[in-house]
């Protein structure tokens, strides 16, 4: 099963018998069995006809539409989980601030840790002030002391201030950049960044709808109109782990030049179209890639770990686990 993404200007996905083809003036530039697909992404000017559009819904596909800049523009999906006592039960566990304090404890633990191994990998091919990774081990045994979730942001807020300051040093000349923009995205590692971080949050949306989570409601992230707090949560402690490996392998070899970026028509730095393609593919790959999960003891695929880790949120929920386990990288 695979992602399908669609950024060639004007294509758009049809339904044939099984298929979903890609066409463009009535052209076709691709064919795949809706049995190969778990998801389709249309970026910028792509479209879907209507008999494609009910294809993807009685198969349970979801589709992503992101604007030309990786912006998320909205999502189609078969429609909300059926576990309705499910659904309560995490709605009421997001209104218990020691439930809140305790899983978010968790989530930002296992963010900074994936984030400092990280770090510690860049420390040794690079020079890297010492003082920043001694911040982040700082960051690190602060966790479990903070009383509140304001000051559990601030220690994340902090931790990820250095993290970048770390990041930074690894990347090649031309790929420079002073702190995390968006909204848009100043410069091409942002824009990189961004449309990563877009890309995961899709990934773990649909994760917690598998499992049967509302992706809205979460335990660390704030409550905002149209935020998938839920998904954002579970996205934390996979930002160093995958788009962050994927910024650094495009940039260090080469596989994406500071002429594969452009200007936006709103401002900003955005990726052309025909590297983007070189990005997809590097993040399909990492998705695809198979770790060993120490719990399952066996390997599995990051696509795979993110179902894996929204089912045990729903363990910790429903109260079939005492504590929620982050991924950690090695």
């Amino acid at each position: 099963m695979a992602t399908l993404y669609v950024i060639e200007a004007g294509a758009r996905i049809e339904k044939e018998h099984r298929r979903l083809v890609v066409a463009k003036e009535d052209k076709v530039l691709l064919a795949v069995p809706l049995l190969h697909v778990d998801h389709v992404v249309l970026v910028g000017n792509c479209g879907a006809t209507t008999p494609a559009l009910h294809a993807l819904l009685d198969a349970g596909v979801g589709l992503t539409l992101l604007d030309r800049g990786g912006r998320l523009r909205g999502r189609l999906e078969s429609g909300a989980g059926k576990n309705l006592a499910l659904r309560h039960r995490q709605y009421d566990r997001a209104q218990d601030g020691a439930f809140c304090l305790t899983l978010s404890r968790a989530i930002v633990g296992g963010k900074l840790r994936n984030q400092r191994t990280l770090a510690r990998r860049i420390a040794r091919t690079h020079r890297v002030d010492a003082v920043l990774l001694e911040r982040l081990d700082h960051a690190i045994d602060r966790v479990e002391t903070i009383p509140d979730l304001a000051g559990l942001r601030g220690v994340e807020g902090d931790g990820a201030r250095n993290y970048f300051a770390v990041l930074r040093a690894a990347l090649r000349a031309g790929f420079d950049f002073t702190k995390r923009t968006r909204r848009p995205p100043g410069d091409p590692v942002n824009a990189l960044l961004s449309l990563g971080y877009t890309l995961l949050t899709q990934n773990l949306m649909a994760a917690c709808e598998v499992v049967g989570l509302d992706p809205y409601d979460g335990f660390f992230h704030s409550d905002k109109y149209g935020r998938p707090a839920l998904a954002l949560d579970l996205v934390e402690e996979f930002r160093s782990v995958i788009v962050d490996s994927v910024l650094l392998n495009l940039v260090n070899r080469r596989r994406l030049q500071v002429k594969d970026f452009e200007p936006g028509p709103e401002g900003g730095v955005y990726l052309k179209r025909a590297a983007q393609r070189t990005f997809f593919a590097a993040y399909t790959a990492r998705l695809n890639t198979e770790v060993l999960y120490a719990p399952a003891g066996r390997r599995l695929s990051y696509q795979k770990l993110f179902e894996v880790q929204a089912r045990q949120v729903r363990k910790v929920i429903e109260g079939d686990a005492a504590a929620y386990t982050p991924y950690r990288t090695r």
